[in-house]
């Protein structure tokens, strides 16, 4: 192994590791701390936003950051390689996509529901901070499928994009995640209120993904 494949296998290494720490504190948002929020009584709620759920958005945040940047590296020398394909466009985008709902959408609207800002409705900022998470949940299972599939199942003729494998499938998933995320930003939760709801969406949401992607 040269000196830049064990740089790369070092970028590899952090994207998971990063990943790891991100994606783990966002099941922990869905599928413990809410459940937690409704149930806890005034003092112990008051006493989780101020001291545990500050501390909590730094790591989620921040992991989502480095994650993005890191997959910016790696993604950068794939596309290099000219062996980008669809399963990694796919994604891509999908890290993207929850990346920036978490920097530009869950954090501004959880300043705002634990006081960490002045004015703003909480109410409504707290809808728009879950609605954005519950989105990144969803999209967690699909984005997690495409990254693995990449190198597994995308190198071929079927699917790299220089070749002029990859087309209908992954144009009709872009569209597919495009309209989600669009949902995310100004539409309802529907099936994903529940934890039970977005586990079973995020499910539906990778074969239909996936199945776009491997049969067209």
């Amino acid at each position: 192994m040269d000196v830049m494949d064990f740089i790369n296998f070092l970028f590899r290494w952090a994207h998971l590791v990063v990943g790891i720490t991100w994606i783990g504190f966002l099941f922990y948002f869905n599928f413990v701390q809410g459940a937690y929020f409704k149930e806890a009584g005034p003092e112990a709620l008051a006493d989780a936003k101020a001291k545990l759920a500050p501390r909590a958005l730094w790591w989620f945040r921040w992991g989502a950051m480095m994650t993005f940047l890191t997959g910016l590296v790696l993604l950068g020398g794939v596309a290099k390689q000219n062996v980008l394909n669809d399963f990694i466009v796919v994604g891509a985008l999908l890290g993207t996509l929850m990346f920036l709902n978490v920097w530009l959408v869950i954090w501004p609207n959880q300043k705002i529901v634990l006081g960490l800002v002045e004015g703003g409705d909480a109410p409504a900022a707290g809808a728009k901070a879950l609605l954005a998470s519950r989105t990144n949940t969803l999209f967690a299972g699909p984005m997690a499928y495409c990254m693995l599939a990449s190198p597994h199942m995308g190198y071929n003729g079927d699917h790299i994009l220089s070749t002029g494998g990859a087309g209908t499938g992954m144009i009709i998933a872009l569209v597919v995640v495009a309209a989600l995320e669009v949902n995310a930003l100004v539409g309802k939760q529907g099936p994903i209120t529940t934890v039970q709801g977005v586990i079973t969406s995020s499910v539906v949401l990778t074969v239909v993904l996936g199945g776009l992607l491997q049969l067209l």
